[in-house]
């Protein structure tokens, strides 16, 4: 409920108003009949007001401004001082016409005309019934409608229900008054002598702190009794905002009493500690002092230490601030300034461990050995930041714990996937609420030591959010020139990093900066071969699966045969993380069957395995083209290692047109446009007919379409595919191929070629076609990888179409 107010329906301000008591009389039953009587005029001047509903009974004070309802107001009051009062849609119209007023209005009589010192004309008015608007009559000089009276739906007097929310209306208002500080207790008084049921509820409706559009609802219901539910639902909801506003404001004035309380009571806890010889604030600065006399800090890191225990002195222990300024000399303390593990220069030993927990990776293990012999020469070398490039599951991130036992040196590792914000790296200012110092500086803390191993998993894959560039913050820390002075906003010193040896790991390089990837030295780590992937899993992947689920060897074992047998029908990937999964199920199998006591064969054979990882899913057939004009089998690289691909063509009588399916990218696309050409230039030296060319359209598919495919690599598969099409010849059995082409027909080298040696010979591949340049790179893999394979090396188109195309027609060959 509100106080009584002026509200000015021209300039919408709120004035307070000292009424007279006689100016809000209180309606006996015997007014309200009087007042139903009165008959309703059929047409009425209509006063619109902005920011108030009249109720019938109920007497108000409203300031008028607008020219319009200032003539309307003096001429009714020298009239018959009856006018019809609505409210406005919108209160910010000036001008209100019949589409800018509600149709529900209140006949009021006009009790008296104040002229005020500004020039407003105040005037207090009483409702007397509810009326609707039929139709506006006129607009000028003030609006005026013909109007008919609404019918109100009373309850009878011994309704029990009705009589129940009258007198909850009343016990709430009384309620209501006495909680709200801005409302004189004499007015409970007036509630409680109101006499009239049907002025109680206006009354009361008119006075709570309701929106306009709220009390317009109000007076539009017919029924009273419905009327006096709704305003017993509002009365209660501003009962319990008063309530709960009361009761934040005595929780404000408690929490200040209880501040000055237990600022009295450190002060004595203080006291009391000094006396039985506890901590007090004063030990606690003297200790740190003591702490930091042993720290091997340089002049200016101890000028600083001693400048910031100074300024901790000099504060109350009860500021924020206090606490903030505590954990940031504790973090100096905790930092391991200049200490350093001692490195283990057993070469032997460490090659000894590299090889116990990698199979393969040769090229790591070498760089690795080279790093701990030159350090060991030096003793002073600053630690290279190495970068392990490769598809996911080859063991990047786990090589590094091998690498810290081989050193002996504390390992951390810290996870940079998603990471958006750039203070994650450098910190945030220590003034900052909630600061804390970057994850470089906490993991130094956490491992004790100023020269830790530290992986910085998966750095590809950070990400630019509104608070920085986190990639642009490494660079400080992984450049060998700059992090022997690395600066963390929070610590808002120097540290040095330059001999932490950094291991960074990634899955693709083209989302690394191109500056970040510059302070890295990259070591690529290609996917396994079969014959790795079966000792990984017989060596590590099983006895630690074993291990995991509560068996030993003795519950199962897997033989050679077996392993491969998994490893050829059950993955795919470069790395050997899906065939750990199919390890597991095996294992998991085992498990259930010795706690349910049922029969098994511990030594795992082919049909064991079928049983339990179902019919193998990339036994797929790999030599359909010996069959099909125009199939090729072409090599790809992708993300996650080496892949084969098929291409296929396919003739239909046209005009020589070319269309492409499969999610190709511009650089495919491209390259079966040039093969395309090459062969319209060269026909005759590869045997093809120009009218066959010019008179059929060529249609080239990759399969998977869901997939997308683009790089140069698939150029000389095209060229192979069009041909054996044009010249319905077979292509060779079981041979891949990769490499770019040119419109004159040179053939070009491209990359991933282990990638995709590896994966031609998981699919069974024996001959494959390369690029002359590509030859040194099939020179740096092992020989014992490559048995089985033959290589045929091509500088240019027509090679490839000797080596690739075969003299025997495919059956049911076309007749072009």
């Amino acid at each position: 409920m509100s106080n009584q107010k002026i509200l000015n329906i021209d300039s919408l301000s709120l004035q307070e108003l000292d009424t007279d008591a006689d100016l809000i009389p209180l309606m006996t039953p015997e007014d309200e009949e009087e007042m139903n009587r009165e008959v309703l005029p059929a047409d009425l001047p209509i006063l619109p007001l902005r920011n108030m509903v009249l109720f019938p009974g109920v007497v108000i004070p409203i300031t008028a401004g607008r020219d319009k309802s200032i003539k309307l107001i003096n001429e009714a009051n020298a009239g018959g001082k009856i006018i019809g009062v609505v409210a406005q849609k919108d209160e910010k119209v000036e001008e209100p016409t019949a589409n800018d007023i509600h149709k529900i209005g209140t006949v009021a009589r006009i009790l008296r005309v104040l002229k005020m010192p500004d020039g407003n004309t105040t005037v207090i008015i009483q409702g007397k019934k509810r009326f609707e608007i039929d139709e506006v009559t006129a607009e000028e000089p003030y609006l005026r409608a013909t109007v008919k009276e609404v019918n109100e739906d009373r309850p009878e007097k011994d309704d029990a229900e009705f009589n129940t929310i009258i007198d909850s209306i009343k016990e709430l208002a009384i309620q209501i008054i006495k909680e709200s500080p801005n409302i004189p207790t004499e007015a409970t008084f007036a509630i409680k002598n109101i006499e009239s049921d049907s002025f109680l509820v206006n009354f009361v409706s008119s006075n709570m702190s309701l929106t306009v559009k709220e009390k317009q609802e109000l007076l539009a219901e017919g029924s009273l009794k419905n009327r006096a539910l709704e305003t017993l639902r509002h009365m209660n909801l501003e009962l319990q905002k008063l309530e709960l506003k009361n009761d934040i404001q005595s929780k404000v004035r408690f929490d200040l009493d209880q501040q000055q309380r237990e600022y009295f009571l450190h002060q004595q806890m203080k006291t009391i500690q000094e006396e039985l010889g506890g901590v007090s604030h004063d030990q606690e600065i003297e200790e740190m002092r003591k702490k930091g006399k042993n720290k091997k800090w340089n002049t200016k890191t101890k000028e600083h230490f001693d400048k910031e225990v100074s300024k901790l002195q000099r504060m109350n222990p009860q500021a924020a601030e206090y606490g903030i300024q505590r954990n940031y000399l504790e973090l100096m303390l905790d930092l391991p300034w200049n200490e350093f593990s001692k490195d283990k220069f057993d070469l032997k030993r460490a090659e000894k461990i590299l090889h116990r927990d990698h199979f393969g990776l040769e090229d790591v293990k070498k760089r690795i050995i080279e790093y701990l012999a030159v350090l060991k020469l030096r003793n002073d070398m600053k630690s290279p930041i190495l970068c392990l490039y490769g598809p996911p599951g080859v063991g990047k991130t786990s090589i590094g714990k091998s690498v810290a036992e081989a050193l002996g040196r504390e390992y951390i590792r810290i996870s940079l996937g998603g990471l958006r914000d750039e203070a994650e790296i450098r910190g945030h200012r220590k003034t900052y609420i909630g600061a804390m110092p970057g994850r470089i500086i906490q993991s130094i803390k956490k491992a004790g030591t100023s020269n830790p191993v530290f992986v910085l998993d998966e750095i590809d894959k950070l990400s630019v959010g509104p608070s920085g560039d986190p990639s642009s913050a490494l660079l400080e820390v992984l450049d060998p020139e700059q992090n022997s002075e690395f600066y963390d906003n929070f610590l808002e010193l120097g540290y040095d990093l330059s001999k932490v040896m950094f291991i960074a790991t990634s899955n693709n390089m083209s989302t690394i900066q191109p500056a970040l990837r510059d302070r890295m030295e990259i070591i690529n780590m290609t996917g396994y071969t079969i014959e790795e992937k079966v000792e990984i899993a017989k060596r590590h992947l099983l006895p630690k699966q074993l291990k995991e689920h509560g068996l030993t060897d003795k519950d199962l074992s897997i033989g050679k045969k077996q392993m491969e047998k998994i490893v050829t029908g059950y993955t795919r990937e470069s790395g050997v993380r899906g065939l750990e999964k199919q390890i597991a199920k095996m294992v998991r199998h085992t498990a259930k069957c010795i706690a349910m006591e049922e029969e098994y064969n511990h030594k795992a054979t082919e049909a064991d395995i079928i049983d339990v990882l179902g019919s193998p899913r990339m036994e797929r057939d790999k030599y359909e083209n010996n069959e099909v004009a125009g199939v090729v089998t072409g090599l790809a690289w992708t993300s996650v290692g080496g892949d084969i691909l098929f291409i296929e063509s396919l003739l239909s009588k046209g005009k020589g047109s070319l269309t492409m399916t499969g999610n190709l990218g511009n650089v495919m696309k491209e390259s079966a446009t040039i093969a395309l050409e090459y062969i319209k230039a060269n026909a005759e030296q590869l045997g093809i007919s120009p009218e066959v060319i010019s008179s059929y359209n060529v249609h080239i598919h990759v399969p998977e379409g869901a997939t997308p495919k683009d790089g140069p690599s698939a150029g000389i598969a095209m060229l192979t595919s069009l041909v054996s099409s044009f010249t319905q010849k077979r292509v060779k059995k079981n041979l891949a191929m990769t490499g770019e082409i040119t419109l004159r027909g040179r053939v070009l080298p491209v990359g991933g070629i282990k990638e995709k040696i590896l994966a031609a010979k998981r699919a069974g591949i024996k001959e494959v076609i390369l690029c002359e340049e590509n030859r040194r790179d099939i020179e740096e893999i092992k020989q014992e990888y490559l048995q089985g394979l033959t290589f045929h090396y091509v500088s240019d188109m027509q090679e490839v179409v000797k080596h690739a195309i075969t003299d025997q027609k495919v059956k049911n060959a076309k007749t072009l």
